[in-house]
């Protein structure tokens, strides 16, 4: 089994997974996670799939394309446009509480 590291980004430590740890942790198939790559869903970091390392927050983007996909019928496309979009709301959501945040102060 690989081994799992960690680094650390914006003062955050983020787990880094390979891909056989991915589909593992996901219950998927490694050709469905290569094509979500090949589609722009997922970038990881490494040139092949063998060295493909993919951060904490590629777990919870799998198992939301995988239940868009699944249990809506969205095809990859359609999954990344959705993802963006959780993307985008999240983004803006943070920047309300930062908002938020600074106005109290």
């Amino acid at each position: 089994m690989a081994k799992q590291t960690a680094k650390v980004v914006s003062g955050e430590v983020v787990e880094v997974v390979s891909l056989a740890e991915l589909c593992r942790s996901c219950g998927v198939r490694a050709e469905w996670v290569v094509e979500l790559v090949e589609e722009g869903i997922l970038e990881p970091e490494g040139a092949a799939p063998a060295r493909w390392r993919f951060s904490s927050v590629s777990i919870t983007r799998v198992r939301t394309a995988w239940r868009l996909q699944h249990d809506l019928g969205v095809n990859k496309a359609g999954i990344a446009v959705a993802l963006n979009l959780i993307d985008e709301r999240e983004a803006l959501n943070q920047l309300v509480r930062r908002l938020k945040h600074a106005s109290i102060d």
